[in-house]
């Protein structure tokens, strides 16, 4: 283990019943445990939704979500498609926070039909954007994962997907770590 490793705030952003996000999030984040320089946080979107604006009041989970956000030194978003964008409850948790984001890098993993979910990911590029994240260039995408993972939750090729993982997280560390002595040095915005 590195002296200091990034926290790496692994997103699981679907909550629909029968939903494949937690598989591909749980493969992915045995990939980026494995390594030395990040630690892995889990953070799932149906663990936690918002409070609302009824006036309920902020639940236990969601305040360990924004803990989780806080932490972290860069994010991977673990996406599905639907409709040719992201979930709805996963814009719900992004727009619910805002400063967790700013000059923090973020990496996707998506999964969905013939395009990958990869419509999902351009849509979210442009949401963190303007929240002042940086989206590094390489994505992991699986089209119709339901074909590709086994009934263990890994890729039927396994060395492809790992090869995918390791070049997003690659410039994720990069990115993280740049960014995290730059926050140092200089908060951002000041």
């Amino acid at each position: 283990m590195t002296e200091n490793p990034l926290r790496i705030a692994i997103i699981i952003g679907s909550t629909r019943a029968g939903r494949f996000g937690p598989t591909v999030g749980s493969w992915f984040a045995d990939e980026a445990a494995r390594r030395e320089d990040m630690v892995v946080d889990i953070v799932d979107v149906a663990d936690a939704l918002p409070p609302s604006a009824f006036g309920t009041a902020v639940s236990d989970g969601f305040a360990d979500v924004t803990a989780s956000l806080q932490a972290a030194d860069a994010y991977v978003v673990v996406t599905c498609e639907y409709n040719h964008s992201f979930p709805g409850t996963l814009k719900n948790l992004i727009d619910t926070h805002f400063s967790e984001w700013r000059a923090k890098p973020v990496g996707f993993v998506s999964y969905g039909g013939l395009a990958g979910g990869l419509r999902s990911v351009e849509h979210l590029r442009g949401v963190f954007a303007e929240l002042h994240a940086v989206t590094v260039r390489d994505t992991v995408s699986f089209h119709a994962p339901w074909n590709w993972f086994g009934e263990d939750g890994t890729p039927q090729d396994a060395e492809g997907a790992g090869a995918a993982a390791k070049g997003m997280l690659d410039q994720l560390s990069w990115w993280g770590n740049a960014l995290r002595e730059a926050r140092a040095v200089r908060p951002y915005g000041s």
